[in-house]
């Protein structure tokens, strides 16, 4: 049986690959410090999963975590822009250091591929939409830094020693388990939050900023096809739907989806933040076939029962 190390495997899209890897017959080991992971997010998997708690930046635990392993899904990461504005040597710990654990780890370790989970954040504020993985970099915000420096140590790493690695670039992943009590938490998350408690939508800026959301399952699919695609020197792939949507449009959705019309409360825009985004999807169809199957509004009526639920 094929075994795959899943770091912060407790979090919002490493449950999901976990149980998207345990559903195709893979063994899975987790590593997580459980900083930003839940273990309620694991617990209908604890008996099927090897769970090591411990912190990508210390080399010593990602070396026994790389026991075995075909394929690492490094995941884990110090999430949000505005966390790493309020804490830059943090985020450059974890996702540039811990990182390079990672990848070190991976090498010694003889793994056949690492799927690293970049960030559209790395394509900063430029006018030109969609954004296409050949744009020239330019990150707003340490989060957006640390997340590039990743590409470029896998791709480093690949030249330098043959390691096979491929760069997601994910886009506004949402879906069941994002947290929504936390200051950093996803815009959707916080809106499904609002909906199910009958609260307004609380709004940074006029609403009109626009982003590709993509629903997990989406992601969870591009992680397991990247993980057996033909793949050389290191791509950078877009992960996403491929198409735009205001958080008014969100607003809008959700309040048709639950009936209701709840208002939006609109303040001052964040500091980092990315007006626009969206994905072109060419190469990911071409190089891993990806195809995502869950729109917008789909996911967000399938998110929306989830907090309900809970």
């Amino acid at each position: 049986m094929k075994l795959a190390l899943v770091t912060g495997g407790a979090g919002f899209i490493g449950s999901h690959l976990v149980e998207g890897l345990l559903a195709r017959g893979w063994a899975v080991r987790v590593l997580d410090n459980f900083a930003t992971g839940r273990r309620e997010n694991i617990a209908g998997v604890l008996t099927r999963i090897e769970l090591l708690e411990g912190d990508v930046r210390n080399l010593t635990t990602v070396r026994s975590a790389m026991r075995n392993v075909e394929v690492v899904f490094h995941q884990a990461a110090l999430p949000s822009v505005a966390r790493s504005v309020t804490n830059p040597l943090e985020s450059n710990a974890v996702n540039i250091t811990g990182t390079l654990n990672v990848l070190l780890a991976a090498r010694d370790a003889g793994v056949r591929r690492v799927v690293y989970a970049a960030s559209s954040a790395a394509y900063g504020n430029q006018p030109t939409l969609p954004k296409v993985e050949t744009m020239t970099p330019e990150p707003l915000s340490p989060y957006a830094i640390a997340k590039l420096a990743g590409e470029m140590y896998a791709r480093a790493f690949t030249q330098l020693y043959g390691l096979s690695t491929v760069s997601l670039r994910y886009f506004n992943v949402f879906g069941p388990r994002q947290d929504p009590t936390t200051q950093y938490a996803g815009v959707i998350a916080k809106f499904c939050t609002c909906a199910v408690e009958g609260k307004p939508y609380p709004v940074y800026g006029d609403g009109e900023q626009s982003r590709d959301f993509s629903y997990i399952e989406n992601v969870v699919q591009a992680n397991l096809l990247a993980a057996e695609a033909p793949l050389d020197h290191s791509p950078v792939i877009n992960i996403a739907y491929g198409e735009r949507t205001t958080l008014n449009q969100i607003i809008a959705m959700l309040n048709e989806i639950t009936g209701q019309n709840l208002p939006a409360e609109y303040g001052p825009e964040r500091p980092g933040d990315v007006r626009h985004s969206h994905a072109d999807l060419t190469l990911a169809r071409r190089l891993l076939g990806y195809d995502p199957k869950v729109d917008v509004r789909e996911g967000l009526r399938r998110t929306l029962e989830w907090y309900r639920n809970q």
